[in-house]
C-alpha cells in the first residue's frame, strides 16, 4: 500500500514537472483574421500563416482551423464574408516580437478565392510580455483576381528610417 502511494505521488510530481517544462518552452498565440466585405470574399480553402520576428525566426501554422479553431462554436464556418475569426494555439516562442508574416491559401474548395482584410496576432509565454501586431493585408489570395497569387507577405521588421542626417550637437 505504501509503495502504491509512493508511486502515485511520484507520478503526480512528474506530471507537474513535465507540464511546467512544456509550458516554459512554448508560447500561446491568438490570431484574429478578418475576411473582407467584397462579394465572394469568403473561402472554403485551407488558410495557413507563418509569423516572423526581427531575427528571422519563424512559427508556422499550415492550417489555422485545425491548429487553433476551437474557440468558436462547433461547426463554425471560417473565413466567411465580413467575419472576424479567432484562433488560438501553442507553438515555439520567438526571440523577439512578431513583425512579419506570410498568409497562404491552398486554393481548394468550391470558393477558392479569398479577400483578407487583416491579421492580428498576440503572443505570450511564461515570464514573457504580451505582444500584439496588426497586419493590414487588404488583398485577394486567388488565382483569378489581382495580384493573382495564393500567398502574401508583410515584413514590418525593418528599423525605423532615419529622418535627418543632422546632429543636435552641431
Amino acid at each position: 500500500m505504501a509503495m502504491a502511494i509512493g508511486v502515485l505521488v511520484l507520478a503526480t510530481l512528474l506530471s507537474f514537472s513535465s507540464t511546467t517544462v512544456f509550458a516554459k518552452d512554448y508560447c500561446i498565440y491568438t490570431v484574429f483574421v478578418k475576411t473582407g466585405w467584397w462579394p465572394k470574399a469568403g473561402t472554403d480553402s485551407i488558410i495557413g500563416t507563418q509569423f516572423f520576428d526581427s531575427k528571422g525566426n519563424s512559427f508556422k501554422v499550415d492550417n489555422l482551423t485545425e491548429w487553433g479553431g476551437n474557440l468558436l462554436d462547433p461547426g463554425h464556418n471560417y473565413f466567411e464574408r465580413n467575419n472576424v475569426d479567432v484562433f488560438s494555439g501553442m507553438g515555439d516562442c520567438l526571440d523577439t516580437p512578431i513583425c512579419g508574416l506570410n498568409v497562404t491559401s491552398d486554393g481548394s474548395g468550391a470558393h477558392h478565392g479569398w479577400y483578407c482584410d487583416f491579421v492580428e496576432v498576440t503572443s505570450t509565454g511564461v515570464g514573457l510580455d504580451c505582444n500584439t501586431h496588426h497586419f493590414k493585408i487588404e488583398q485577394w489570395l486567388a488565382t483569378d483576381a489581382y495580384p493573382y497569387s495564393l500567398t502574401t507577405s508583410k515584413d514590418e521588421c525593418a528599423e525605423p528610417p532615419v529622418t535627418s542626417g543632422l546632429s543636435l550637437l552641431e
